[in-house]
């Protein structure tokens, strides 16, 4: 068997290192997606409630404050 050369030794080395960076980005893609979507529902979250307050400001049922409630023992 021969030896593996210098070059061959540095070409495996890059594969791998190769190998390990495809993997980071394919797990940092996967978190952004994640993220996309967490996104997603707070902006539509976000835009459910101002429907809501404007709902309230227009006349229709106001929202009700807990603050404005009394305890159940009074």
């Amino acid at each position: 068997m021969t030896q593996p050369t210098d070059t061959d030794k540095r070409l495996t080395e890059l594969e791998i290192k190769a190998s390990f960076a495809e993997d980071l980005i394919e797990s940092l893609n996967q978190v952004v997606i994640r993220q996309q979507q967490q996104i997603d529902r707070l902006v539509l979250e976000v835009t459910q409630l101002r429907r809501q307050l404007e709902q309230s400001d227009t006349g229709a049922a106001p929202l009700r404050s807990l603050r404005d409630e009394l305890p159940p023992h009074y």
